[in-house]
């Protein structure tokens, strides 16, 4: 992130401050820049205050709901910059019960987006996923491509992200959207693939793999997704959606085939699962509307995967209790 250091953002609201993406949006800004932080957070299950122990006393916090209109016009006032990365996130979840998911990612954005509107923010981005777009056989999605999406969690990023876009496009609120590939790094609540199988790998014990383990996903570093979101802020239009797309797109029994080497285990410590419903079979975000304002990846997948199975066998102090919740 270098919009700081030209005196860009003065103070940045941060939405989901303490889940994964957030929290290493958080720690970036912290120690990166000179803004004052505000890091709002439900603190639901997958919202952690340990995500930002590093940074402890040094950004404020407020414990509260996007979807507290009452509370939004008190906390979005006076910043510069609002991030959003607040949201219901996991698909399973989503598939037992929806009513969550579109609560927070649709109403919540919509009571945000207006608490923006009558601050008058300056500057706003909503960050998603690739999700909405549904499954892709072959080639990569564009900004411009229609929605698709799938599963209630991708359904309801969708809604989202319309809102989000209508509050530009009626009261000209300034507002971006980025939409990123598959993430992974430290501080990842440990439901989600590779924190998962790293933790069970860890533990001696088995891995899912998912029906055939075909599914194809693009992975991307959380400190290379942060970055992308930091210059879609600093240099993107408002109005304008900007894809953070991945660098290694792999099966997910190859990923799986790669975690198990690191790991020196063999494919006995795989347990096949039933496939998810509406399993998307494959997701590919073409990012050039992004690299042409400056953006280029800086993690490999071999570099940040190795970086992310050291952190987590060094840190079972985080991920211990989590998994016995």
């Amino acid at each position: 992130m270098t919009n700081n250091r030209t005196g860009m953002w003065k103070r940045v609201l941060v939405t989901g401050g303490a889940g994964f993406i957030g929290s290493h949006y958080v720690r970036t800004l912290v120690t990166e820049t000179a803004a004052e932080v505000t890091v709002l957070d439900k603190l639901t299950y997958a919202g952690n205050m340990d995500n930002l122990a590093p940074m402890k006393g040094e950004y404020e916090f407020v414990h509260g709901d996007i979807c507290d209109a009452e509370l939004m016009k008190q906390v979005v006032p006076g910043h510069d910059l609002v991030v959003n990365f607040a949201a219901e996130s996991h698909v399973d979840r989503s598939i037992a019960d929806g009513s969550e998911f579109v609560r927070a990612n649709v109403l919540g954005v919509q009571t945000l987006m207006d608490a923006c509107l009558h601050a008058g923010t300056p500057r706003v981005v909503h960050v998603s996923t690739d999700e909405v777009y549904g499954s892709i056989e072959s080639g990569s999605w564009v900004e411009g491509t229609r929605l698709d999406p799938n599963s209630p969690y991708a359904a309801a990023k969708a809604g989202g992200d319309l809102v989000a876009l209508s509050y530009f496009r009626t009261h000209g609120v300034p507002v971006s959207v980025t939409r990123g590939s598959n993430t992974y790094g430290p501080y990842q609540y440990p439901e989600k693939i590779i924190p998962l199988f790293i933790t069970n790998l860890l533990d001696g014990k088995e891995v899912p793999l998912y029906g055939d383990g075909g599914n194809i996903r693009d992975w991307i570093h959380v400190a290379d997704h942060c970055r992308g979101i930091a210059l879609a802020a600093e240099r993107g239009e408002p109005g304008e959606t900007y894809h953070v797309a991945g660098t290694k797109e792999m099966t997910n029994k190859q990923l799986t085939q790669r975690l198990l080497e690191v790991f020196g285990a063999g494919w006995e410590r795989v347990k096949p699962v039933a496939d998810r419903k509406a399993h998307d079979r494959r997701y590919s975000l073409s990012d050039q509307r992004l690299r042409a304002l400056g953006y280029t990846p800086a993690i490999g997948f071999d570099d940040g995967i190795a970086e992310t199975v050291q952190w987590y066998a060094t840190h079972r102090d985080w991920w211990e209790p989590l998994r016995r919740a």
